[in-house]
């Protein structure tokens, strides 16, 4: 995996962008931000560990409330608080992938292992699967049929906004097949190999989405993951079954599977929430400018307390990442102060900016009834 030529990389090209939104200078808000570039690792594994930590503490509560109280009265709110906190710190975990895909190829090694074994492979996610975002960064392929994390859901009817939300109940079980199933069977044969990768081994919004062939080096890397992560499920599956005396001295519990499956649901319904404010959604499959990319981007600058929640390791700040990709999540929410208070009044990027998710998302509801009803009409 390497780093990509975009706006904002250190490749990046300086030039001043022009449209009908006003000018806007990549120099000059590098400039501003120029020291916010390098990724602190004193920053990024506490956060992760603890995230990942305490999420299997407050996991546990949902299955052993009993190690808090005895009192059964207290066991149910025990539960709900449980899977509320858990989830919320494993969406968390999870969304350090982004983190890693925008790191340069070759640092933070021992993080990407370490995500992986804990993070990626238990949540059947692991990090290949999102080398495919660094196509949604590419200037020619942002909002085109290129890019698997675009769609024109401000241009199509609601019940695309439908369909792609309802998927967050059959995606836990169709990432068990894919890594259970797919998986072995991918190693009998070339064609149906390839098949899945380009069908079904990206972390992408759009169904239609072919990914490129890889190139050998990844494929090993591919193949490592595949096989962490079939082994994962079948321990699972054993689990389910089998006891293993002391440590293991009774099979899993079934009420274990429909945890995991919540769990999954909710962080992926949470984060299909946050995808649908992403974006304005308004292109129609064109390139698009620079500027053009930027303000189909949202910054979130309210709430920071509940926005870190809903959009974690720095995912508020949208179009600013759309502007700078390698700025590390710990010093977005400084960089967009400083840029908001020293870019000219009537840059474009002061336009990026939100009231609320749920305001958004209103909006790209209105936009998506009125393109039907112009349809219609």
């Amino acid at each position: 995996m390497s780093t990509i030529d975009v706006p904002g990389s250190d490749s990046a090209s300086e030039a001043v962008e022009s449209s009908e939104h006003g000018e806007f200078s990549l120099s000059e808000a590098r400039r501003i931000v120029g020291e916010y570039f390098k990724p602190n690792p004193w920053i990024y594994w506490p956060d992760f560990l603890l995230s990942m930590g305490i999420g299997v503490f407050f996991f546990g509560l949902v299955q052993y409330p009993e190690t808090i109280t005895t009192n059964v009265a207290w066991h149910w709110p025990i539960r709900i608080v449980g899977f509320l906190v858990s989830s919320l710190l494993y969406y968390r975990a999870v969304l350090f992938i982004h983190e890693l895909v925008h790191i340069r190829d070759g640092e933070f090694r021992a993080f990407r292992i370490i995500w992986n074994l804990l993070c990626g492979i238990p949540f059947l996610a692991p990090s290949f699967t999102y080398y495919t975002h660094l196509d949604h960064h590419r200037r020619k392929h942002y909002g085109t049929d290129a890019d698997g994390e675009y769609m024109p859901l401000a241009n199509q009817s609601i019940w695309h906004i439908l369909f792609y939300f309802s998927q967050i109940f059959i995606i836990p079980v169709l990432a068990v097949i894919r890594w259970g199933i797919l998986t072995p069977l991918s190693w009998l044969s070339p064609k149906l190999r390839n098949l899945i990768h380009q069908r079904a081994s990206s972390m992408v919004m759009d169904p239609m989405y072919i990914r490129p062939l890889p190139t050998p080096k990844t494929l090993r890397i591919i193949r490592l993951q595949e096989v962490l992560c079939f082994l994962w499920i079948a321990f699972i599956a054993v689990r389910l079954t089998t006891s293993f005396g002391l440590m293991f001295d009774e099979p899993m519990p079934m009420s274990f599977l429909l945890q995991v499956y919540l769990t999954g649901v909710f962080i992926i319904g949470i984060n299909a929430l946050r995808t649908l404010g992403a974006h304005r959604w308004t292109n129609d499959g064109r390139e698009m400018n620079f500027i053009e990319q930027m303000l189909d981007s949202v910054n979130y600058p309210n709430n920071p307390a509940l926005g870190a929640l809903w959009a974690p390791i720095g995912l508020r700040w949208h179009a600013l990442h759309h502007i700078f990709p390698t700025m590390p999540y710990h010093a977005l929410t400084k960089a967009h102060a400083r840029l908001s208070a020293q870019l000219p009044p009537d840059s474009p990027y002061h336009k990026c900016s939100a009231e609320s998710l749920p305001s958004e998302i209103r909006t790209l509801w209105r936009r998506a009834r009125a393109a039907s009803a112009a349809r219609a009409g």
